[in-house]
């Protein structure tokens, strides 16, 4: 039954019967995209159908529910978290730090179990997800209850901020759905996610997190949910508590209702027959753990068989069907000898700590981040001091704690600078703001990194202006701003170490083709804090044009979507800074036009998502893609499952080798031609 979401009065019957087939579609397609990364719906077309539920439940309230998709987000802030016990203890986990840990464990087993040591027990293998362990309460199907672990008797009540990952069902889907399931799991930030959150904390001047696991326990313990929602949490379950209803004989048989349920459960969960093979296991796990996504800090073994895992028991704190095996530390100590600080491109001055050098993991660490001077004097940070250093995964290593007991005395305090070390400039602390930020406008590393990201190829893409020709443009005093660049001629590249006459033709012809990139990448090339890529796609298709966008006013700004008052904020300063004018006419007076197409609300292409990869004959990239953005497309430079089109030239790689591992459909480029022309 089609009902129509708009101004159109059904009766409560009609609409109950609608909002429940809405509520079941949108937590079936949550699970397609969350889960399984196997899209069905696009993005549009998701929206539709949320829309048509928000209006159906504004005209009849009473028929919202606590597992409706539109109860996910804006919950009200609290003051504090209520207590949840647990039906049943949260239990710790004996440690194994080693292989012949793993085996004694396999012995102990057997030895209770009155089999004999050549016996081969069924385990069930698990990365050890590094976050916070939180238990879900589903009563007749329905996520009623979530909960920290606490002291594992008694927990935090948790469960509007856990409502808002998506990957959690708020309702289960599929048969023999249990009267009361009690799931425990693990609630945890991927290193993408962690690395963009940390980006954004420091651009805004806020202290950032130390690690993933950190983030992720922060984000969940938020007294307000909307805070909550804005953090792209994940979560993997991992074991039952009660089950009533329903029964399963092995953890394997466990994990298979839950996925059945909808539930999300780690592909990588492995059965093994011997310990021997949970060792392999453990060896894979560890081999592959730089390359993971997300943060594991070991494995964990269980016996499969839950007659078995009663008969075993547990004892005063953990099972003894169970063992979490331990992968060496990735923390390390090592003598703080110095600190260099460093300038960004946005003038915030961060300390670095140098290291006398030490292995972490298998890596020479001998610079680690400070982050910020409020942690310094937090941390009573001196030169001299022995610190604990951290490395997590593509994380930069981290100064984690000072081990003050081993003090000699002879330790020197740090304070932040009062002058940029760069150029002497007085630097300032900007309110609300950790951060200490020099504001000299010739400052050399900013006019560096400013430079640099403007010719990025996300930004200009301008090719060859990478930072070793950079850093000889600015040494050579040929450029103070971005605009410099467009008054080089190929004399002042012929004073460059190692430039022939080639050679600077072609970086004089990368500056000449970069005067007329799309609006979008302008504005991004222009480095506007707190403007990435998609802000800035998002000016350009609303404002057109450049001029309208510096005279756009806060309220206008605040108009678009993913725009709040920070942003809209940091772009008026940016506008209203007659140095960047001055900067912006300069460019005009260059011959920098950048061009906008407006996008295509609702095009043959909306909801579809294109890669382009190789070379293109009849366009270059960036028309191709302009033509598929103008039909509503969109345009992202790496393939996944939801990718919908890849559009392969000459040469193409990587890309197109993947998007035939995961069955996305290929098109060559007259196929792209004759699909803009349907």
């Amino acid at each position: 039954m089609q009902l129509s979401l708009l101004n159109i009065s059904i009766p409560e019957g009609a609409a109950k019967s609608r909002a429940d087939e809405l509520r079941r579609t949108l937590e079936y397609h949550n699970r397609l995209y969350y889960v399984l990364d196997a899209p069905e719906l696009s993005d549009a077309g998701y929206d539709e159908l949320f829309r048509e539920l928000q209006s159906l439940e504004n005209s009849y309230p009473q028929l919202i529910s606590p597992d409706s998709p539109t109860q996910r987000v804006g919950g009200i802030a609290l003051d504090k978290f209520a207590a949840v016990q647990h039906r049943l203890p949260m239990l710790s986990l004996e440690n194994a730090s080693n292989e012949d840990e793993i085996r004694d464990f396999d012995q102990r087993v057997k030895k209770f179990l009155g089999l004999t040591t050549d016996h081969r027990i069924s385990y069930v293998c698990e990365p050890k997800m590094d976050g916070l362990a939180v238990e879900l309460v589903y009563v007749k199907g329905v996520l009623t209850v979530a909960s920290t672990r606490g002291d594992g008797v008694t927990g935090e009540d948790v469960t509007e901020n856990i409502r808002t990952i998506r990957m959690i069902p708020l309702r289960l889907s599929g048969q023999h759905i249990p009267d009361l399931l009690e799931v425990r799991g693990e609630v945890y930030l991927s290193l993408q996610a962690f690395q963009i959150l940390n980006s954004a904390k420091e651009e805004n001047g806020e202290a950032p997190f130390a690690n993933p696991r950190n983030a992720a326990a922060g984000s969940l313990r938020q007294l307000d949910p909307r805070i909550t929602a804005q953090r792209p949490l994940s979560f993997y379950c991992y074991a039952p508590g009660t089950l009533q209803g329903t029964a399963c004989d092995s953890q394997q048989e466990f994990f298979a209702a839950l996925s059945g349920w909808g539930l999300p459960v780690n592909s990588l969960i492995s059965a093994v027959e011997g310990v021997e093979a949970a060792v392999g296991f453990y060896r894979e796990m560890l081999s592959r753990r730089e390359a993971l996504p997300y943060e594991i800090d070991g494995t964990v073994i269980k016996v499969d068989s839950f007659p078995l895992q009663r008969e075993l028991g547990e004892k005063s704190r953990s099972p003894r069907w169970a063992v979490a095996c331990k992968f060496p530390p990735r923390q390390a100590t090592t003598v703080l000898e110095g600190v260099l600080p460093s300038v960004g491109r946005t003038g915030v001055i961060t300390p670095v700590a140098l290291l006398r050098p030490v292995d972490i993991s298998g890596v020479t660490v001998s610079r680690a981040t400070l982050h910020n001077w409020e942690e310094v004097a937090a941390k009573d940070i001196r030169i001299g001091d022995t610190v604990v250093v951290e490395r997590a995964g593509d994380v930069i290593p981290a100064v984690v704690r000072v081990l003050a007991e081993r003090r000699s005395g002879a330790e020197l305090p740090l304070v932040a600078p009062d002058t940029c070390p760069q150029c002497g400039s007085a630097v300032v602390h900007i309110a609300d703001e950790v951060a200490v930020r020099c504001m000299g406008l010739a400052c050399p590393p900013q006019i560096r990194e400013s430079i640099t990201h403007f010719a990025s190829r996300n930004a200009m893409d301008i090719e060859g202006m990478g930072g070793k020709n950079v850093e000889q443009l600015i040494t050579l005093g040929l450029v103070r701003s971005i605009s410099d660049l467009y008054r080089l001629t190929k004399d002042d590249f012929m004073r460059f170490e190692r430039m022939g006459d080639k050679l600077a033709g072609k970086l004089l012809s990368a500056i000449e083709n970069s005067k007329r990139r799309d609006l979008g990448r302008f504005i991004f090339a222009l480095g506007i804090r707190h403007v990435g890529e998609r802000t800035a796609k998002a000016l350009a298709q609303s404002f057109g044009s450049l001029e309208n966008l510096i005279h756009a006013t806060s309220e206008e700004l605040l108009t678009i979507r993913d725009i709040g008052a920070t942003v809209a904020q940091s772009i008026r300063t940016f506008f209203d800074n007659p140095d960047n004018l001055a900067v912006l006419r300069s460019l005009q007076e260059s011959g920098v036009a950048p061009t906008a197409e407006a996008k295509q609300v609702g095009g043959r292409f909306s909801g579809k998502t294109f890669v382009f990869t190789g070379a293109l004959s009849r366009f270059t990239r960036d028309e191709a893609q302009r033509l598929a953005e103008a039909e509503g497309g969109s345009v992202v430079g790496s393939v996944s499952k939801k990718t919908n089109y890849v559009v392969s030239g000459e040469d193409a790689g990587s890309k197109l080798a993947k998007a035939r591992n995961l069955g996305v459909t290929v098109l060559t480029e007259e196929e792209f031609i004759k699909l803009l022309a349907v």
